[in-house]
């Protein structure tokens, strides 16, 4: 690859994963550079750069807390960097984690759970934690119009 070709280089998610388009090699010769998953749908984005992080439907719970208020547990996200891997001790028992970055501005976002000593919490394994307060949803046109088009009083339990 010469210097200013350009590279094709597409991420898509899969049921099991992410997997891109280019070869290794290509991978290789990008390494310095960043690029960024942009998400489509609603989606959490990074409070300081606005960088996505991860989709709203890869929320599996919001009753996470962490130091400084509440932190929602995702099966998924995207351009982030991680820390060192450490022991910590949390409220839930002792576990194995990383510190997770934006990858663009550097703001620490929350931890990935790499292993639950304890057998209940084997679930979080793999999984990650943003804290809410560093994090902010992406209000889409479409979420508006819902928004505005809901009537006063009604809710889901009232349509049955």
């Amino acid at each position: 690859m010469t210097k200013g070709s350009f590279v094709k280089f597409t991420i898509a998610r899969v049921s099991f994963g992410w997997a891109c388009d280019c070869s290794l090699q290509e991978l290789y010769e990008l390494m310095g550079r960043i690029f960024l998953v942009d998400l489509e749908g609603r989606c959490y984005r990074c409070r300081f750069c606005d960088t996505p992080l991860g989709l709203a439907d890869d929320v599996l719970s919001r009753t996470f807390n962490c130091r400084k208020g509440r932190a929602y547990l995702f099966s998924n996200v995207v351009n982030i960097t991680v820390g060192a891997v450490e022991e910590r001790e949390m409220l839930s028992g002792m576990h194995t984690v990383e510190d997770i970055f934006c990858c663009c501005c550097g703001q620490l976002l929350g931890w990935k759970y790499v292993t639950a000593h304890d057998k209940g919490q084997k679930y979080k394994e793999g999984k990650f934690v943003l804290e809410r307060w560093r994090i902010a949803e992406e209000v889409t046109e479409e979420f508006n119009l819902e928004a505005r088009t809901a009537r006063p009083g009604s809710s889901d339990a009232d349509s049955h």
